[in-house]
């Protein structure tokens, strides 16, 4: 398969996004930033265990026929194996990630979602989109005060502060949301599907930074997204990402936790 990946740190942060791609596979992850100022038990960050996640998880996906679910578990205990002796990873605030996969085996093209990435798979002319939305119906009252409280105020920060306490308290837990962390068994939460190769024209794999054209500024659905990213390329499509951000500097006419956000996007042509 042909893949195009284009990534789009948020402006004066680190890239907490990771995409790697080859013939046969492609992952997109997206770590889990916190409240500045807040701290979690592992001394690596999140920018490091995104890429050592998504460097395992695509060599597992590419070397063998396992489940795509199987190549997540066995990734995740990879990845904890690498930290567990100078790190508390258990810890709600350790660090996590969200991710989306496809792999092309055998004339299938198979897909996983774990956590709030999208996966856009176009087939005779229709795009269907797959995101797990669980995270996003944990902790309703916390995010409801974030949204009171104006952009850049001491307010603002802590209540930020309370709703990724509030969030964490939920991860991995039965009734709550499901990503990727120190415990494999969240890759058996993930939402996985599978068609013929000959069905599919196109996919995307998208972190929620990338899907934000759709999901928070509604300036398409994702029928439109799919024909942004055939003719303008996933660079394209985040640069109008960006633009919208910026023209909204606070928060007041697309409602959202943060100005900027990481944006990367795979797009994919089986």
């Amino acid at each position: 398969m042909l893949v195009d990946i284009a990534s789009c740190p948020r402006p004066q942060g680190p890239n907490e996004d990771f995409a790697l791609s080859d013939s046969t596979a492609a992952v997109v992850l997206d770590g889990a930033g916190m409240a500045p100022g807040m701290k979690s038990g592992c001394r690596h960050g999140v920018a490091w265990y995104v890429k050592q996640l998504g460097t395992r998880l695509h060599g597992e996906a590419t070397r063998g026929d396992a489940p795509l679910t199987v190549c997540l578990a066995r990734a995740i205990e990879s990845t904890a194996s690498l930290h567990w002796d100078t790190c508390v990873i258990d810890d709600p605030l350790s660090p996590s990630a969200t991710v989306a996969m496809a792999r092309v085996r055998g004339g299938v093209f198979e897909w996983l979602v774990l956590g709030d990435c999208t996966i856009l798979v176009g087939s005779d002319g229709v795009v269907t989109a797959t995101t797990d939305d669980r995270l996003a119906q944990v902790a309703p009252h916390a995010r409801a005060a974030l949204a009171r409280e104006a952009p850049g105020s001491p307010e603002r920060q802590r209540a930020h502060e309370d709703l990724v306490q509030e969030e964490r308290s939920q991860r991995n837990i039965r009734g709550g949301y499901w990503v990727a962390a120190a415990d494999s068994t969240a890759a058996s939460q993930a939402l996985t599907g599978s068609e013929s190769t000959s069905q599919v024209q196109s996919a995307a794999l998208l972190t929620d930074g990338a899907g934000r054209l759709v999901t928070t500024f509604r300036s398409t659905d994702w029928q439109g997204y799919m024909t942004l990213l055939r003719h303008g390329g996933p660079e394209a499509v985040l640069r109008q990402v960006r633009e919208a951000e910026v023209s909204d500097p606070h928060l007041s006419r697309w409602p959202r936790s943060k100005q900027h956000d990481d944006a990367t996007i795979a797009y994919i042509r089986p």
